[in-house]
């Protein structure tokens, strides 16, 4: 493979990457576009697996999508480092090993390939998600529309004097932007607004026109959904934008999927649902499990996990709904979210809370920040003031932070490292999930032509059959499907069948616990269930004249897989 993780693909090198990996390990991996995209770009999805120990479709499996936002790109490349650590270790790493042989990946490395590809280009337009015209499709009439105006390929920002502006430089380091104090006058102070063109400036007022892209892919999922009034970019109605239904779609038609992870930049944290409501409103299991996966998510990556109502909340009096944590509010499946890259923490800025630290914090921090950029980022992260002349502003001076450089995504050389962080927690993640495994397939012989067929099996995953409490309670299994498949070929001139005497010929056998939800040895609760990983089916057959000696034996489970088993009753006996 020739991908290299110290830069983003435009989407025709992206795509042919993705390709090139399938088809260097067909047993390994196979792809499908599973939908179009707003602009006519397929969305693909690389299923993980090894084909030679069972489809994909009869193993428990792990979903995987990254750059739902348009900028977003370190997500992406994510999702394909880990598409090349697995391929790499195979046969190598006992976990990837095992996570191919027994359970199954989809790989979405770029949901939102339209948003992409505007970020990439030479001169970027950097839009929240999908590139479809929303609420409307008229342009601004007035206002500053953002973008590269000097054609740089940057988005910086612009600084002009004005006596009343809400900024100043910093007295030891000019470059820096510091707000001016509540009762401060007669210095020399700026105003300050993203890099753009104006339409029809009155000499004036200045409003910063949003995107007329306004749609948020990661608002168009159904939990949750609201109205645009409530919610801005949600969509016309869940599922309404082409990228987001695809997805959906392949994720309720492919219910062997247990969990799932959606990649994003950034904040470095490892988000879990609820984004609506409180920990104390969650089942007490499902939040047991969530804790645990995220305590080895923080020990695997050293992301702290959080929840995103308690401590990641863009307003405190809002919340965040119509995200994909629909997977959990919904399906009851295990849900995160990775921001990826912290720039913060690589200062050195250690009292870091996410979305409040944007609201307010101390200028210190401002010049650790600018220091780390002086010494990490060769001038590229932050970039010194250099006048232009605004064709309706005038000669003003841009510069300050390069965003999409060095906050939106790790800077290039910092790339891998920083992805590197991910594979093993999210092989983790897919091998936690339920797995039926056979213990015992025998036939006992009841009379010269009649047989008790017995089959036995057992959850050897940590997580229930029915993955979560939540999805219990949503009724998303039907737990444990058992079937006997007779043969109807009559042998030999004689002719001859086998029969069903006692036992239905599909039967439902209920849920199987996991290792999870246990108490502890130290418990004053006794475990009265010691064996409710297991079940045992029955069934009588009579054999009449000659026929063949062997029946298949099934065991299903939607989450936990499927099981073939042949079996010669009559070679086979206790």
């Amino acid at each position: 493979m020739n991908a290299k993780f110290d830069r983003f693909y435009r989407y025709a090198d992206f795509s042919q990457l993705l390709h090139d990996y399938v088809q260097a390990f067909p047993d390994l991996l196979s792809i499908e576009s599973i939908g179009k995209s707003h602009e006519g770009r397929d969305i693909w999805v690389v299923t993980a697996t090894n084909q030679k120990t069972g489809a994909a479709a009869d193993k428990p499996a792990y979903w995987i999508d990254a750059n739902i936002h348009a900028s977003e790109l370190a997500g992406g490349a994510a999702a394909m480092y880990l598409i090349d650590n697995l391929t790499k270790n195979y046969g190598k790493h006992e976990d990837v090993t095992r996570c191919f042989d027994t359970r199954a990946m989809y790989i979405c490395p770029r949901m939102n390939p339209d948003g992409a590809e505007w970020a990439l280009r030479d001169t970027p337009k950097i839009i929240r998600s999908g590139t479809r015209s929303y609420p409307y499709e008229e342009d601004a009439i007035d206002g500053l529309d953002i973008e590269d105006i000097d054609g740089d390929g940057r988005i910086l920002s612009m600084r002009m004097k004005d006596a009343n502006g809400n900024w100043k430089c910093h007295p030891t380091d000019p470059r820096l932007m510091i707000a001016r104090e509540p009762t401060e006058y007669g210095g020399n102070y700026y105003r300050m607004l993203p890099e753009g063109l104006l339409r029809d400036y009155d000499g004036y007022t200045i409003k910063v026109n949003k995107d007329k892209q306004g749609l948020d892919l990661n608002r168009n999922f159904p939990a949750g959904w609201r109205q645009e009034f409530e919610q801005f970019g949600a969509g016309p109605y869940p599922t309404s934008e082409p990228e987001v239904r695809a997805v959906v779609h392949f994720i309720t038609h492919h219910q062997n999927i247990t969990g799932g992870t959606s990649f994003h930049t950034w904040s470095g944290v490892l988000l879990r649902p609820s984004s609506t409501s409180a920990d104390e409103d969650m089942p007490a299991e499902d939040l047991w499990a969530f804790k645990e996966q995220g305590e080895k998510g923080t020990a695997l990556t050293g992301y702290p996990a959080i929840s995103v109502y308690h401590e990641f909340r863009y307003h405190p009096k809002d919340v965040i709904t119509g995200t994909f944590d629909w997977i959990y509010e919904h399906l009851g499946l295990y849900e995160w979210t990775i921001e990826i890259w912290c720039p913060m923490r690589e200062a050195g800025i250690t009292d870091y809370k996410y979305i409040d630290w944007f609201r307010d914090h101390p200028v210190e921090d401002d010049l650790k920040m600018l220091a780390w950029a002086d010494r990490e980022l060769n001038g590229k992260g932050y970039i010194d003031w250099y006048k232009f002349n605004h064709p309706q502003l005038g000669e003003i001076e841009i510069g300050g932070w390069d965003k999409i450089h060095c906050f939106r995504n790790p800077p290039s050389h910092l790339l891998e490292r920083e992805i590197a962080k991910f594979p093993d927690w999210l092989i983790y993640n897919a091998m936690i999930s339920p797995k039926l495994e056979l213990v015992d397939a025998t036939s006992t012989k009841i009379s010269d032509d009649t047989y008790r067929i017995t089959m036995v099996v057992q959850n050897t995953g940590y997580l229930p059959s029915y993955v979560s409490k939540r999805a219990l309670a949503r009724q998303q299994t039907r737990g444990v499907v058992a079937e006997i498949e007779l043969p109807n070929t009559i042998i030999g001139d004689t002719g001859g069948k086998i029969a069903l005497v006692s036992g239905k010929s599909r039967q439902l056998m209920g849920e199987l616990e996991g290792r999870a939800y246990k108490h502890s040895l130290m418990s004053f609760w006794t475990d009265t269930t010691p064996t409710s990983d297991r079940c045992v089916c029955e069934w009588i057959i009579k054999a009449e004249g000659n026929c063949s000696d062997e029946i298949v034996l099934v065991a299903k489970h939607e989450k936990a897989g499927t099981l073939r088993i042949p079996l010669n009753y009559k070679a086979n006996q206790k």
